[in-house]
């Protein structure tokens, strides 16, 4: 398996509730009634009785599939996961002086803005310089905020060149309120996104479960039927069109992996630049060697997806307030934009 095959299998191994398994045990057919507990402390060297309790508290301890509290007495023959919403961290998170664009912070959330090509979880490839490295230091003289804790943290991720803005949970109760507010759809996320092709429509909808490609396991792909995949739903609307490009705006209903992506690619509508998905072929337009170099030149201000989680809102976890936070388009993407409506312009004149 190649590298950028282990990144991306580390990404998808997630369960339909967005869980990764970071341990496994099986209880022996001889096993007698154990609290689950007691029965993981013996079973993981290191690891303290109140962890797992903690842990446990948090839903992340499951028998047979289901989450359980401490005191669960395993059976012979039950199945013990750990599961927690990232992916498992080999080394210990080492705090690195990443500077962080902080938009918003309280007791409770820090609410950051992403720039591209920031990888969010340490994992195959990625051991250091990511997200969770910057908050280990930018958290180093905070007690009671460990970045391994599965009771803090972030509570959602967008791809590595994606930018934008994502929230972090400070405290165990602000986790369990914003899980549950993306779990049920009550957030509010936008994206900008600069697609290829002139949409004619002012808006629209896409549904269509989203699971791994079968043909290409680097991508995900939309199966409008059947029960493979998980349910997602897409909605955009036009801000500008460019001629041979659009530019949208993608509200989430749900949160899958690569969804704005690939929803717009099931659409005809590949994200400029969007490597994975295609996007870095000269999908419209003319055969001039002058427009393949002007496509050349926008490629090269804005070398990833044209991606940009835009804006993001959610009900405070402790005050109940509703918070809405907005962030610019960082420069990559408005000098692209600015290309692209020079051109457009410049192509009505002629």
């Amino acid at each position: 398996m190649s590298l950028e095959e282990q990144i991306f299998e580390e990404e998808q191994c997630a369960d339909e509730n967005g869980m990764y398994e970071h341990f496994r045990f099986v209880a022996d057919k001889g096993q007698g009634l154990l609290r689950v507990d007691k029965f993981l402390v013996a079973r993981m060297e290191g690891t303290s009785r109140n962890r797992v309790q903690q842990s446990a508290e948090a839903g992340c301890i499951l028998v047979n599939g289901k989450p359980v509290k401490s005191n669960y007495r395993v059976k012979p023959d039950d199945i013990v996961t750990i599961v927690m919403d990232r992916p498992r961290y080999e080394n210990e998170i080492i705090p690195q002086d990443i500077p962080l664009d902080v938009v918003y912070e309280d007791s409770d959330v820090l609410v950051i803005n992403k720039p591209p090509g920031f990888v969010v979880h340490p994992g195959h490839g990625n051991k250091d310089g990511t997200l969770v490295n910057a908050l280990a230091y930018y958290f180093r003289n905070n007690p009671d905020f460990d970045v391994s804790d599965p009771r803090l943290g972030l509570v959602h991720r967008i791809d590595k060149d994606t930018s934008g803005l994502l929230v972090i949970a400070k405290t165990p109760t602000a986790k369990t309120s914003l899980g549950r507010q993306f779990h049920d759809k009550t957030t509010y996320r936008r994206y900008y996104a600069l697609v290829w092709g002139r949409i004619e429509e002012d808006e629209g909808r896409v549904e269509g479960n989203i699971g791994r490609d079968l043909r290409d396991r680097l991508q995900m792909a939309v199966f409008p039927n059947g029960d493979y995949g998980k349910h997602a739903v897409t909605h955009y609307k036009v801000l500008e069109r460019f001629g041979y490009v659009t530019l949208v705006e993608c509200r989430l209903e749900t949160g899958r992996t690569h969804q704005i992506r690939v929803h717009m690619k099931h659409i005809g509508h590949i994200l400029f630049n969007d490597e994975r998905y295609g996007g870095t072929q000269i999908l419209k337009g003319v055969s001039t060697a002058k427009y393949r170099q002007f496509v050349q030149n926008c490629f090269d201000v804005c070398p990833r997806q044209a991606l940009h989680a835009k804006t993001l809102g959610f009900t405070h976890p402790t005050t109940g307030e509703e918070l809405h936070f907005n962030s610019e388009l960082p420069e990559d993407m408005q000098n692209l934009i600015e290309k692209w409506r020079v051109y457009s312009a410049d192509k009505l004149k002629s």
